[in-house]
Formats: C-alpha cells, structure tokens, sequence
C-alpha cells in the first residue's frame, strides 16, 4: 500500500525518522524547508527537504535563499524531492536548471515478521576499518562519505549499532540499523564478494531486526535505489512495502 505501511507510519514519521537516523553538523529551517549540510557526502545530509506540504507563497526566493546558503559554505545546492513537497515545488526547480537525479524508495515492515537472533553477529558502537572494508565492496566510498560515516556516531541522538556478521571468522557482511521509538532504520547493507549469494543480507536484516525489538522497534524501514531489483526483491520478501518515492535535483 503507497503512503503507509500496514502499520499505519506515515510518510512525515518516515521523514522525521529519516532525518534523525542519518546526522548533519549544520541544519537550519527557512519556511517549510530543512536545509541541511555536513561533509558534501552522502544525500540526505547535505540536501534541503521540505516537511510540509502546504502552499508556500514565498517558494521562488526561499529557493533562490536555500541554493545561495549552499554556495556560501562551499556546497553545490541539492535539493530532495518527497511527497511532502509544497506545490509546484519540482517545476520551480526545472524552470531554475536543475535536474533529476538519483530516485529511491522508502519501503518498510513489521519486524516480526523476519527478526531473528544470531549469534554470528556483531553489533559494534562505531564503524570499523573491517565494517568500512566490507561497505566498500558494494557502494563507492569517497573521502567525504567515509569521513561523514566516521563522524556520524558522535552525532547520534538514537540508539544505533553498526552491524558485521562473521562466517568462520571472516567478515561477510555489514551494515548500521538506527532505532528511533517503534521505527527501525537499516543503512549499508553490503555483503562481502566472497560471500554473495548466500543469503548473507538476509541474516544481517534478521540479526538487525532482532536488535531493533530489544529496543522496542516493531516496524523496520529503509531506503533502496528504484533500480535496485535485487534488493528490491529481498526487501519485498521480508514484508516490507513500498510506501513513497523521494529524488534529488541537482544544478544542471
């Protein structure tokens, strides 16, 4: 079902929740605009979001505003495209030059249905060298986005652990979870080359979940890249739905 989860999370829950799990060292509001920047790494915490769907008579200035507070700290203006956009929002950006880039879906599900304890498991504080060695096997790791996965402990508000699962003392996969009451998010999930196709993604998502509830989550989320027809199919069989899409604009 699109706009909520058989739980009845909504889209502003999932973004409030979204925003929690993934920290910026600078955010600021400008209407209903979160405009947030850290390292210039990863998406989400160096784009602007809006949280609120009403018509904003002020959109042209706020986006002029928004993309110049960008450039004065040395940042290209990204914007993030959500259900939560006020009106006209996407055609103001257009008509500007920027350009569509990089759609994902959020998806999510009880946990009930798939946790599962293992004792395989590691939940660490902090990423490692090992855990960042095995995210680098999946996802292009920059400098800033390594940087940014490094500091983002400290900026923490919520419970969180990064994940490495061992199979006969190697690591064969990785990825972070992030509980924020009865929400549970999963971040970077990767599985170690060596180790694909052996349904070690699976027992990281159990082993996560399994972590998330004694935490007191009960619905997980996450979010996968629309071309991602792999994970897509690993998410769905979990029992997570899609419940919305979000994009970002680029200058072009």
């Amino acid at each position: 079902m699109q706009g909520r989860s058989w739980q009845g999370v909504s889209v502003a829950e999932l973004e409030r929740a979204s925003h929690t799990a993934v920290p910026a060292l600078r955010t600021a509001f400008d209407g209903p605009f979160l405009v947030r920047a850290f390292l210039g790494g990863t998406g989400r915490a160096n784009a602007a979001s809006a949280i609120d769907p009403s018509q904003d008579a002020g959109l042209p200035e706020r986006l002029e505003r928004i993309a110049a507070a960008y450039r004065r700290v040395g940042m290209t203006p990204r914007f993030r495209s959500t259900p939560l956009d006020p009106p006209g929002l996407e055609e103001a950006l257009l008509e500007r030059g920027y350009r569509e880039a990089d759609a994902s879906l959020v998806m999510a599900g009880p946990l009930a249905g798939f946790a599962a304890g293992d004792a395989a498991l590691e939940a660490l504080p902090a990423p490692t060298e090992e855990w960042l060695s095995v995210l680098a096997t999946a996802e292009y790791q920059t400098e800033k986005r390594r940087a940014e996965k490094l500091q983002a402990p400290a900026l923490m508000m919520v419970p969180a652990a990064w994940l490495l699962l061992r199979v006969e003392g190697q690591a064969a996969a990785a990825g972070q979870v992030a509980a924020d009451g009865r929400l549970l998010g999963f971040f970077d999930i990767a599985t170690a080359p060596a180790f694909r196709r052996r349904g070690m993604a699976r027992r990281l998502l159990a082993a996560g979940a399994a972590w998330g509830q004694a935490q007191g989550a009960t619905t997980g989320w996450l979010q996968v890249s629309a071309t991602n027809t792999a994970a897509r199919g690993l998410y769905e069989a979990l029992g997570m739905r899609e419940i919305y899409r979000y994009r970002y604009f680029l200058p072009g």
